[in-house]
């Protein structure tokens, strides 16, 4: 059984942030409204979001949320 946060994606290792925020994002909450649910700036949220992609290579966070549901991170 996968802990939850090993992923099928090599290298990518998502912090508990990380999977929250996209977790949020799929339920369809704003970076604002996100930012303010666990704490952080909204830029905080826009930039793990930007580097969440980048890392498993993909275009948008919504690709990234996709993708995190895919394999089962959300």
């Amino acid at each position: 059984m996968r802990r939850r946060h090993e992923c099928e994606t090599p290298g990518w290792q998502p912090s508990e942030l990380d999977v929250e925020i996209l977790r949020l994002l799929s339920r369809g909450l704003t970076t604002d409204a996100i930012a303010r649910r666990v704490g952080v700036s909204e830029r905080t949220v826009r930039r793990r979001l930007r580097a969440t992609a980048d890392e498993i290579g993909v275009e948008s966070s919504i690709e990234a949320v996709v993708h995190a549901v895919r394999i089962g991170l959300i």
